[in-house]
């Protein structure tokens, strides 16, 4: 099978890889470690937000009925009861011709239904017995009702999204210490081939340092999953063969890079014909990459990605990333893909998809990508520049530039601002 592969599209074989992923099950974590894990139930409002009527702004709070008759001209005066800060409790009832000075937050006296603010009345840093009102006012102005925001069970976050800053806010505000999360994969990582160095290894002739690896281990910690770095592999079919299934019982999800190619000594490429195998796929149509694997081996997922460095970044984009959001929970898990106009000519023609390096950049009010013209998978001169793979067409002479294109973005772009 090595030699007589099936073409798949990207996403045919996306939908085969995701179609054999079950998000896993959930616990519970304290608020403070849950920033950015992925809620596994719905969250609901435990009260009413804001659990009583209150000021949204500094002024004086009045009954309406007395300001009917106010005007710049003609200013209505007013006898001021009392001073109420945010988080104290209003002593005096608002009567007919009377205010309380109040402030953004605080709970509105009883009686009253309208507040005016300072810059509205007369000499407003002024604190004294009475105040003047320059405009009128109607009934329930400028006052934040009790549940207006969310009423006591809304529901304020949904399970399958994920926990930013403002959701932490938001449990914060009412009362979750705790909240249930889904549980983050552990996605194991290896390299396979005999001509792989460790980092720290000194430089032999013929040899290459593993830089696959410890990539491949920060791409995954950033998609929201936990790295388990095993041992790499020799390129010797048996023992690669007992060591793939050792490390799948200790993972969610298996990763490795290398060896997915129909050379020799290419590994991975002979395992699928393994009885135990169910391949779903080893050939997709795309450029560079195109001998990515993935397969269920004993019933677990494994996805094995080309060594070539820039081939590798873009199988994680396609294929690892999505997996780790299918097993967290993520709903419609897969790329998202921008739209850009292409900053310069590409007429190299594919008979697939290509996928280019590039970077992102904003001009005149638009998004333009301009590709680094490294086409060299293996390069690693400017991967540290790319933050984008944009999508050439199979087929015809490349995209002119100024045509649209579709743009497959890292996690975290930050594109510049040209013009």
């Amino acid at each position: 099978m090595r030699f007589s592969r099936q073409m798949n599209t990207v996403e045919e074989a996306m939908g085969k890889l995701l179609a054999g992923l079950t998000t896993l099950g959930d616990e519970t974590v304290q608020i403070g470690e849950a920033y950015g894990r992925i809620l596994a139930t719905d969250v609901h409002a435990t009260y009413d937000l804001p659990h009583f009527d209150r000021s949204p702004l500094d002024g004086f709070a009045v009954k309406s009925a007395d300001t009917v008759s106010a005007s710049f001209d003609q200013p209505v005066c007013l006898q001021v009861l009392e001073t109420v800060a945010a988080g104290q409790f209003p002593r005096l009832e608002v009567t007919d011709g009377c205010a309380t000075r109040i402030m953004t937050g605080a709970m509105m006296p009883a009686g009253a239904d309208a507040v005016i603010m300072f810059e509205q009345t007369e000499n407003p840093a002024e604190h004294s017995d009475t105040v003047r009102l320059k405009r009128s006012l109607k009934p329930g102005e400028n006052v934040s009702r009790r549940g207006e925001e969310m009423a006591t069970g809304t529901v304020i976050a949904r399970a399958g999204e994920r926990i930013n800053a403002g959701t932490l806010a938001v449990l914060a505000t009412f009362g979750y210490r705790q909240v249930k999360v889904i549980r983050k994969p552990r996605v194991g990582l290896f390299s396979t081939g005999s001509e792989l160095l460790e980092i720290d290894q000194p430089l032999i002739a013929g040899k290459i340092r593993n830089s696959n690896g410890i990539m491949l281990s920060a791409l995954i910690a950033e998609a929201g999953a936990i790295p388990v770095l095993f041992p790499g592999l020799p390129d010797e079919p048996v023992v690669a063969k007992e060591k793939i299934s050792e490390y799948l019982r200790e993972v969610d999800l298996l990763v490795s890079s290398g060896g997915v190619s129909v050379g020799d000594f290419d590994v991975i490429a002979s395992l699928v014909d393994e009885p135990e195998v169910e391949l779903l796929f080893n050939k997709v149509a795309m450029r560079p990459g195109g001998p990515t694997t993935s397969m269920l081996l004993e019933g677990r997922p494994y996805i094995a990605l080309s060594g070539n460095p820039g081939a590798c970044f873009l199988g994680f984009e396609l294929f690892v990333r999505p997996a780790v959001q299918q097993l967290s929970g993520v709903p419609d898990a897969g790329p998202r893909l921008l739209k850009a106009r292409l900053d310069v000519t590409y007429s190299k023609p594919c008979p697939y998809p290509r996928y280019l390096r590039g970077r992102l950049i904003e001009r005149d009010g638009a998004l333009y990508a301009r590709p680094d013209f490294n086409e060299k998978a293996g390069n690693l001169g400017t991967l540290k520049d790319s933050e984008c793979f944009i999508v050439i067409p199979a087929g015809g002479s490349g995209k002119q530039a100024g045509e649209l294109v579709s743009v497959l973005s890292h996690a975290t772009p930050s594109w510049r601002k040209e013009g």
